[in-house]
């Protein structure tokens, strides 16, 4: 991942914006410091998360183990 000053990155903003549809993810700085990424937009799910979300989704529906009862989502809310 490469860095960039905000002036820099106002003066190319078309260039750097083309190289992040490239895939290239870009740090944008001001006095140095880091303040923004700008990285390709995620039109999908990696298959990794997709698989975790589908475990929270799950866990959500069985209920978690707690003192030897499962709770569901919507008994924890209720109490």
């Amino acid at each position: 991942m490469r860095s960039i000053s905000a002036r820099q990155a106002k003066q190319s903003f078309s260039r750097i914006l083309e190289d992040a549809e490239n895939g290239d993810s870009i740090v944008i700085t001001r006095r140095g410091q880091p303040v923004a990424v700008l990285s390709p937009y995620g039109r999908t799910m990696s298959p990794e998360r997709e698989r975790a979300i589908e475990r929270v989704v799950n866990l959500m529906r069985e209920g978690l183990p707690i003192g030897g009862h499962r709770f569901t989502r919507d008994e924890m809310h209720e109490r």
